[in-house]
């Protein structure tokens, strides 16, 4: 007899509720669940993936140990004991360990409750993650003006009267960094009620095209953009922080003497947007009714990123919108990461390759393979990583690759042998993700509405199987074990969850949350400031010092004439989340998504033609897909999705491997860092492009 069970699909940011029809152990039906508080029964394809990943004849079952060149199925005690007693010895030789922390482990509240314990056990200081390849600008900026990395403003769309997004697709990722499920039709509640949306991106995306208007902006010149916005509000009159007047700090003022230093229209000029149509959206954005300045992994991702995201803190304020309905919001969450972790740091210590600063305890992604391979006192010599796919989505891939195959260690905890993990001596696999349950720690105090909702598992764990927090937290006792060290007593996610929700601002425990299947709803978000500040003074902190040098080598850009080259950017799309969800049949169907879009003009010039087989070269590398001709991208640049590049050899993901496409991260630079936060700057990386048959001829 088929049973619906409610749940949570925790694929991506967006947390829908929905409703999984079984019988047996076999999945008949994932729909949207109409009575949840946040999704209101939206639901997107990658929610099908649940079964599909569940089911996945690829994925690993048990753990496996590398033997040559094959796999050897083991069981857990004996995989324990193994990686113990290695990490023992390497230990002894002095050799160091580094830990990566991939996604989806943002979205895996259980697996974050024991990743302390790992890094203890590994003595590990930097930790390398997917943050340094995306939000760390956001977290920085944040921490030096709010007091807390963890402070991230909200979009509060549904009450907006104008709404900008820079950078950000939402009709793609359900929203980033923001937790924004159902956004079509919040979107066309916004318009429906008078309001607009408008787009800034080098693409014509998803979100552009239901935009009210979209501006294309050469890569990587967002600066310029944000500069002349505040500049056209400030000569317009509209500069207005209304209530937060009395928390802005003296930087409010030096941040505008720099400010003021810039001209419009060289501003403009630079980065493609007509002075004209600034001013006509700062007009609009400082005009009566709320506003929202959104920006995105489009911002970070780029040579400028935290100075990106301080920029747009400044013309939230200038308009009125931060911490105000209708504007960038803080969120009053049953679990409070805010009060119950530090604040973050910055520069305690820094990177043995390149003298990188930590920022908020991450050392630059970009920068393991060099730390692999570059000989000396601290070179790292084994790794353990915790989900994620590095190969494909850190810049330097290639590179990446053969680094990894160099260690004298290495620990995968993944369901699959993908690129990364196929260069592993042991992959640790998790169990299915309907076997698991699910709360949104880190992605529930970032969503549009404040809310709770706890997911129990939909099926019993298959025998033999783990869930990610046992593996971690077994992995660290063996290790600890093995030195001789007393290992720490496991506390369980449920407790640990538990005891968060009661010291948690809405006298709630797990069992209350549990017994509400389709979440609890605790309201829309309300002002927070001063007293959400975490600043030791509760002023906004308006100049950060390290924001105010960079906003003087970005002056210094301005002057630089431009090279001409062709600007690669990135691009995803609905049915996928980076690079694992490849391997659903039901996604990965239709037409290729793997392609190098490239403007009518751009192609024109080249000779290349609509589905030519084209060559894409950079510094470090060199790929060849088809060529999409299209204006939805502006001319002097070239699109290429993130999260494919299946090819390689040795990785098992068999419907992947039937379209593998290539990896952008292939052509993107790893020298190329962020210099404040150390992000990779996955966007504007200047290209070549020819047909395939020109690049065989000069060769």
């Amino acid at each position: 007899m088929p049973t619906v069970h409610a749940r949570t699909c925790h694929i991506c940011e967006a947390n829908c509720g929905v409703l999984v029809e079984l019988e047996g152990r076999k999945v008949l039906s994932i729909l949207g669940n109409p009575d949840h508080v946040l999704s209101r029964g939206h639901i997107c394809p990658k929610a099908t993936a649940l079964a599909d990943l569940q089911d996945d004849p690829d994925r690993l079952r048990s753990p496996v140990r590398r033997v040559g060149d094959r796999w050897e199925e083991i069981g857990w005690d004996e995989a324990y004991a193994a990686i113990g007693a290695r990490m023992a010895a390497l230990d002894a030789e002095g050799k160091k360990t580094a830990l990566y922390i991939g996604n989806p482990t943002a979205h895996n509240y259980g697996v974050s409750t024991q990743l302390g314990d790992l890094r203890r056990a590994l003595g590990v200081r930097g930790l390398y993650s997917a943050s340094t390849l995306d939000q760390i600008p956001h977290q920085l900026v944040q921490m030096w003006m709010y007091g807390h990395n963890a402070l991230f403003p909200i979009a509060d769309i549904d009450r907006t009267r104008t709404m900008l997004i820079v950078g950000g697709n939402p009709l793609a990722s359900n929203g980033s960094v923001w937790t924004v499920p159902d956004v079509r039709n919040r979107i066309r509640a916004l318009q429906a009620r008078g309001g607009r949306l408008i787009t800034v991106d080098p693409r014509r995306t998803e979100t552009a095209k239901i935009a009210d208007a979209h501006h294309f902006i050469r890569p990587g010149t967002d600066p310029a953009f944000f500069l002349a916005l505040l500049l056209a509000l400030d000569k317009a009159g509209l500069v207005d922080p209304g209530r937060l007047a009395p928390m802005l700090d003296s930087g409010w003022d030096t941040a505008w003497e720099a400010i003021r230093a810039f001209d419009i229209a060289a501003l403009a000029a630079h980065c493609g947007i007509a002075e004209t149509d600034i001013r006509a959206l700062a007009e609009e954005l400082g005009g009566e009714g709320p506003s929202i300045v959104y920006g995105r992994i489009g911002v970070c991702v780029q040579r400028y990123g935290t100075l990106n995201l301080w920029l747009i803190q400044l013309v939230n304020i200038a308009t009125g919108s931060l911490d105000a309905e209708g504007g960038m919001m803080f969120s009053d969450p049953p679990v409070d990461i805010v009060a119950s972790a530090g604040p973050g740091s910055y520069d305690r210590f820094r990177s043995r390759v390149g003298d990188h600063p930590e920022a908020i305890g991450e050392l630059p992604t970009a920068t393991l393979a060099d730390e692999i391979t570059t000989p000396g006192d601290g070179q790292v010599r084994a790794l353990f990583t915790v989900a994620g796919n590095p190969v494909l989505s850190a810049p330097g891939g290639e590179k990446l690759d053969a680094a990894l195959e160099s260690l004298d260690f290495m620990v995968s905890i993944d369901m699959y042998v993908t690129e990364t993990s196929r260069h592993a001596d042991y992959i640790l696999p998790p169990c299915g993700p309907l076997e698991k349950d699910h709360y949104p720690l880190f992605l529930g105090p970032i969503a549009v509405r404040n809310f709770a909702c706890y997911s129990p598992p939909t099926l019993e764990r298959e025998e033999g199987s783990k869930e990610d927090w046992e593996i971690v937290a077994e992995t660290a006792r063996a290790i600890a074990s093995a030195r001789g060290e007393e290992a720490r007593n496991i506390r369980t996610p449920r407790e640990a969850l538990d005891q968060m929700l009661r010291a948690g601002p809405h006298d709630l425990d797990l069992a209350t949350v549990e017994a509400a299947p389709n979440g609890i709803d605790l309201g829309a978000h309300r002002p927070r400031f001063p007293e959400r500040l975490q600043t030791p003074d509760k002023m906004i902190h308006c100049a950060p010092e390290l924001c105010l040098a960079d906003l003087a080598a970005f002056a210094a850009d301005l002057d630089r004439e431009p090279d001409g080259a062709l600007r690669l950017i990135g691009r995803r799309h609905v049915r996928s989340n980076n690079s694992w969800l490849h391997n659903s049949r039901r996604l990965l169907k239709g037409p290729d998504r793997c392609t190098a879009m490239i403007h009518p003009d751009d192609a024109g010039a080249r000779d290349i033609e609509d589905g030519d087989q084209v060559r894409v070269a950079s510094r470090v590398g060199a790929v060849e897909l088809a060529a999409e001709v299209s204006e939805d991208v502006m001319p002097g640049v070239v699109s290429i999705p993130h999260g494919f590049g299946h090819g390689r050899e040795g990785v098992r993901l068999s419907v992947a491997a039937e379209r593998p496409g290539v990896s952008i991260n292939d052509l993107t630079d790893p020298e190329a860092l962020e210099p404040l936060s150390g992000n990779a700057v996955l966007n504007g990386t200047p290209v070549t492009i020819e047909p395939v048959e020109a690049a065989v001829a000069a060769e």
